[in-house]
């Protein structure tokens, strides 16, 4: 990837190994996010412009760095694009927002996450 210039397409090929992931997946988002259009030349050869390189790169992260689910990408991504929310670094900074209220919504549940912990144990020891 790095013989390209910066604006070049890129092959579903070369895209999987920038990422480290297998094709499949990058087919597979393709059939859950409609934003994730490469163009396909004869015989479905995929091209990933700079968009697409950008949003691939932003459910990459979002799934597999910050914990979202298909849902909650899809979900995200809907609402942000508007027509002026290109893959810019504004959208990128949004998922931060309700982190810092994360670990207080997790303190205020840990007694109920402690006792659930110990009605599974004791169920455990009575099987």
């Amino acid at each position: 990837m790095s013989d390209k210039a910066a604006g070049a397409f890129l092959t579903i090929g070369e895209l999987s190994d920038s990422l480290g992931l297998p094709q499949h997946i990058l087919r597979y988002w393709e059939t859950r996010f409609p934003q994730l259009r490469p163009l396909q030349r004869a015989g479905k050869r995929r091209y990933y412009r700079p968009e697409d390189v950008a949003l691939a790169q932003r459910i990459n992260r979002l799934l597999n760095q910050e914990g979202y689910t298909i849902k909650g990408v899809q979900k995200l991504l809907s609402q942000r694009m508007g027509p002026s929310a290109d893959m810019a670094p504004a959208p990128a900074a949004a998922p931060a927002a309700p982190q810092p209220s994360a670990p207080a919504v997790a303190a205020g549940m840990l007694p109920a996450i402690r006792q659930v912990r110990a009605d599974l144990a004791r169920a455990l020891a009575d099987a």
